[in-house]
């Protein structure tokens, strides 16, 4: 797919002139700040969610969103967060059983979430740190169809407790080689935008993401793409519910709207935020992301301390660096905190003993640079 410059959405030009230009504060995953003109743009008038000028957005978003995923598949965009995705993947996609890979916080979530759909939730736990690997995927899938077909695997691609991306273009091919009735579901709230996803040609059968991650949109937005076949699976599917129904989405996106009241003003600014991303251009975007995080690892490890991702796996849009100098993690961020900086401590049990460092969405070298000169003065003072 090609890069192109689309001109961004006017923004008022008093509005514009009293929002602050942009400078990020937060290194946290998510939210992420947002750029001055794309919060400007949620200050527009509001309009009717059943008029013209509504369904020219969606049309624009919806046709944006496809170039993003990579897909001529739909793209279903819904208020709610990412988790609300993953209850929507279940209630639509899974009749019985579903096989849930757990290496971290979130993607144990979507375990709990069919649990919580009464699906019967095959769940295989991977060492935190690691990734998912297409063996283990194959190992686990053998064993489960041993008792039965299985409807779906639910992935995390990012998973954004731990910082570590898995390989989701050899698990999809491993799930079709095995077992091409099964669904392929993956989770990416925390990489897209930031790294390259090319739904179809990996053979994806929906991908989820939401707005204040790696697209750097404030939260209350979630999207996902959905293929062919899964739309033919949910149409056999029963209790979907409504709000998240597939085939209700699908009726209401066939007339560039949505079933119940969409977030307008969070709408305004995905497509002003869209026209950034492509104006900025993809791959130029997914380099800048790469190129942060391979400077994140350099600084964390020229400072004494490890990188906690398996080798070979490390995210590119969260790095979560291990506490071997046993720091405040408290004390940094009070620190950065009078800097204008935020990052993030370690996840669950390795609260105080990691601590990560978001470098994804609109982050650039220059913010980078400001932010590693302020914990490297930390440090030098805490020697």
């Amino acid at each position: 797919m090609h890069d192109q410059t689309i001109e961004f959405l006017d923004v008022d030009d008093d509005v514009r002139s009293i929002v602050a230009p942009h400078k990020q504060r937060l290194f946290i995953p998510g939210p992420t700040d947002v750029a001055a003109d794309v919060l400007a743009a949620q200050t527009a008038p509001m309009i009717g969610h059943r008029s013209d000028e509504f369904e020219a957005l969606f049309a624009k978003c919806e046709a944006q969103l496809q170039r993003l995923f990579e897909t001529t598949a739909r793209v279903y965009m819904v208020a709610a967060s990412g988790t609300g995705l993953q209850e929507a993947a279940i209630r639509n996609l899974v009749k019985s059983r579903v096989v849930s890979f757990v290496n971290g916080a979130f993607s144990q979530r979507w375990y709990d979430v069919a649990l919580g759909c009464d699906k019967a939730a095959i769940r295989v736990d991977v060492p935190w740190n690691t990734a998912v690997k297409p063996a283990q995927v194959a190992d686990a899938l053998q064993s489960a169809l041993a008792d039965g077909p299985v409807d779906a695997i639910t992935v995390a691609h990012n998973e954004t407790s731990t910082g570590v991306m898995s390989p989701v273009a050899e698990i999809a091919a491993t799930v079709r080689r095995i077992s091409p009735e099964t669904l392929v579901l993956v989770d990416a709230v925390s990489s897209f935008s930031g790294v390259r996803i090319p739904v179809d040609a990996w053979n994806i059968d929906l991908l989820l993401t939401s707005s204040q991650k790696a697209l750097a949109l404030p939260p209350g937005l979630a999207f996902c793409s959905v293929s062919d076949r899964a739309l033919a699976r949910a149409a056999d599917v029963k209790g979907r519910g409504w709000y998240f129904d597939f085939l209700t989405l699908e009726k209401a996106l066939k007339k560039n709207t949505t079933p119940a009241t969409p977030a307008i003003s969070l709408m305004r600014s995905l497509g002003v935020q869209l026209d950034r991303i492509f104006a900025e251009g993809t791959e130029a975007r997914y380099a800048r992301h790469a190129r942060l995080a391979e400077r994140t690892r350099c600084w964390a490890v020229e400072n004494g301390f490890a990188l906690m991702a398996e080798a070979g796996y490390a995210s590119q849009t969260v790095t979560t660096v291990a506490n071997t100098r046993t720091i405040s993690v408290k004390a940094l961020n009070a620190y950065l905190a009078r800097h204008d900086m935020e990052i993030s401590n370690g996840y669950g049990d390795y609260k105080d003993k990691a601590f990560r460092i978001a470098h994804m969405g609109e982050v650039q070298d220059s913010d980078m640079d400001r932010l590693f000169a302020a914990m490297s003065a930390f440090l030098a003072r805490h020697d």
